[in-house]
């Protein structure tokens, strides 16, 4: 998320600050290879990501919604739309990182824009599921 954020803020590209990143701190490497999915996955889907975000809150125009509250919805989106985390799991992390670096009204504003954006979204089998 803090990639996302210092990426949308000084207008960076995403790859690079993770790169960076990666290079001052001593990460997991379970840890970095999934940052590394997530960072390249919102790069990658982020027309599509912002497309969906806006359809589902269409009151707050991204280019007015704070920095971190539309890199933490970007983060919470590409999970939802393409990741493997499961929905309840997305939705909870985006708004833990949005009560963490957001305002007082991040965590309401995440959690209802990808509340809604789950509720439309085709339901993904999960693996006990199948069967």
């Amino acid at each position: 998320m803090e990639v996302l954020y210092e990426a949308e803020v000084a207008g960076h590209d995403p790859a690079q600050v993770l790169q960076r990143r990666v290079a001052e701190n001593d990460g997991l490497p379970e840890a970095l290879e999934f940052a590394r999915q997530l960072v390249r996955g919102v790069a990658e889907h982020r027309e599509a990501i912002d497309q969906v975000i806006a359809r589902h809150a269409p009151g707050w125009p991204l280019d007015q919604v704070a920095p971190i509250d539309i890199s933490v919805l970007r983060l919470g989106t590409y999970e939802l739309l393409f990741g493997d985390t499961p929905e309840k799991v997305a939705i909870n992390e985006a708004v833990e990182l949005g009560k963490r670096y957001g305002s007082d009204s991040t965590p309401r504003f995440v959690n209802g824009a990808l509340g809604a954006i789950a509720r439309e979204r085709p339901r993904r089998v999960q693996p006990e599921e199948s069967g």
